[in-house]
C-alpha cells in the first residue's frame, strides 16, 4: 500500500497531536557520538574549558595546575602547552580576538574554593598566560554562565563560597577592551554549574543546581530556563522545562536551538550522556543521540560539521577524569 504525500502529512499531524511528553521525537540534528581515535591523548581533567581557535583545539584548567593541552586539526595529534599562574577551575571560557578569556572561575579544593579575584588570559599564539583585569570584589564567583556578544562578556549567575552556599543570580556585562564592569538585571533565579549560550540574540541560562555540599551537592537541580534579551534588557522564563535535570553540563548555541549536553545528578552515579536541543521558535525539546561516553566538568565546540567534546570527568564528583576526545556529525 501507498500514501501519497499530503495523507502523510495529515497523518504525522495527527500523531504529533496526541503527543503529550516534553520530549519530541523530531529528527536529530546530529548523527551518534564516536570516539575519535588517534595515537595522542590530552592531559586528564575536569572542572575545566574546551575551545578552539583557528585550527586547534584547546583544553584549559581544571582542579589541580594542569598544562594545557593542545589539538592540532592539521597532524591530529595532541601536545602540552604552559601550565597556568594559579589553578583554574568551574569556569566557562570565551574567546576574544584570538584569546581565550577566563572569568567566573574558582580556585582552590573542595568544598572551599575562592573566587579568582582576577580575569586570566591564555594567549594560544605564544602559549603564554597573562593576569587581566581586576573583576570587583562585590561581584566575584565561580561556576558561572560566561558568553560573548558584540564585544562584551556576559557573567551569568554563579557560587561565592565554593560549594558551600552563597548563590547568585546576578548578571554582569564585562568590557575586555577597558576593564568596564556593568550590573545588569539579575536573573529570575540563582544557578551555578552550568554553562550559558547566546541564540538569536538571547542569552540562555539553562541546567544547572544551588550546590549545597553539607546536605547533598549533586541535588537541588533547576529544571526552569531562564532568557535574557540583550536588546531590551529584559528577563523571561520559559514554559517548558530542561527536561532531565541536571549540572555541570556544556552548553552551545547552533542556528535556532540551544543544546544542553552531558552532566551529573543526585539520580545516577554515571555522568549524564543525555543531549537535549531547545528549538527556540516552537520552544519545544528534542532528544538527540546521547553521548558514546557521559560526562561533565568540559565543553563543547563547532568545528566545521562536527560537534567536540574533550577530557570531562565520568561520573558524578571527581572520578574518573577523563581523556578523550568524542564527536558527532551534524546532518
Amino acid at each position: 500500500m501507498t500514501i501519497d504525500r499530503s495523507a502523510r502529512y495529515i497523518f504525522l499531524f495527527l500523531i504529533t497531536g496526541l503527543l503529550s511528553c516534553t520530549v519530541h521525537r523530531q529528527p536529530t540534528t546530529t548523527e551518534s557520538w564516536e570516539f575519535v581515535d588517534n595515537d595522542t591523548e590530552p592531559v586528564a581533567r575536569h572542572e575545566a574549558a574546551f575551545v578552539a581557535v583557528g585550527d586547534r583545539y584547546y583544553l584549559l584548567g581544571g582542579r589541580g595546575i594542569r598544562p594545557v593541552s593542545v589539538f592540532d586539526t592539521r597532524t591530529q595529534r595532541w601536545t602540552e602547552g604552559a601550565k597556568p599562574p594559579v589553578e583554574i577551575h568551574h569556569f566557562q571560557p570565551v574567546v576574544y580576538g584570538r584569546e581565550i578569556y577566563l572569568l567566573g572561575a574558582m580556585t582552590g579544593e573542595y568544598p572551599g574554593e575562592t573566587p579568582l579575584p582576577h580575569v586570566y588570559i591564555y594567549n594560544p599564539d605564544r602559549d603564554e598566560w597573562r593576569q587581566g583585569h581586576e573583576i570587583p570584589e562585590d561581584r566575584r564567583r565561580g561556576g558561572a554562565g560566561v558568553v560573548l556578544h558584540d564585544g562584551l562578556i556576559y557573567l551569568v549567575c554563579g557560587i561565592r563560597d565554593g560549594h558551600r552556599g552563597d548563590h547568585k543570580n546576578w548578571l554582569d556585562a564585562y568590557d575586555p577592551a577597558t576593564g568596564a564592569w556593568t550590573q545588569l538585571p539579575d536573573a529570575p533565579r540563582p544557578r551555578d554549574h552550568f554553562q550559558a549560550a547566546v541564540v538569536d540574540g538571547k542569552l540562555y541560562a539553562a541546567a544547572g543546581r544551588t550546590t549545597v555540599a553539607a546536605t547533598n551537592p549533586f541535588a537541588n537541580t533547576i529544571g526552569a530556563v531562564d532568557v535574557y534579551d540583550i536588546n531590551s534588557g529584559r528577563w523571561t522564563t520559559l514554559d517548558r522545562e530542561l527536561p532531565t535535570r541536571r549540572a555541570g553540563t556544556a552548553a552551545i548555541g547552533l542556528r535556532d536551538k540551544l543544546i544542553v549536553i552531558g552532566g551529573e545528578s543526585d539520580t545516577q552515579e554515571p555522568a549524564h550522556a543525555e543531549v537535549e536541543a531547545l528549538d527556540v521558535n516552537s520552544g519545544l525539546w528534542t532528544a538527540m543521540p546521547p553521548l558514546v561516553r557521559g560526562r561533565h566538568g568540559t565543553g563543547v565546540i563547532l568545528d566545521d560539521d562536527h560537534l567536540i567534546m574533550a577530557s570531562g570527568c565520568g561520573q558524578r564528583g571527581g572520578q574518573p577524569e577523563l581523556a578523550d576526545m568524542i564527536r558527532a556529525k551534524l546532518k
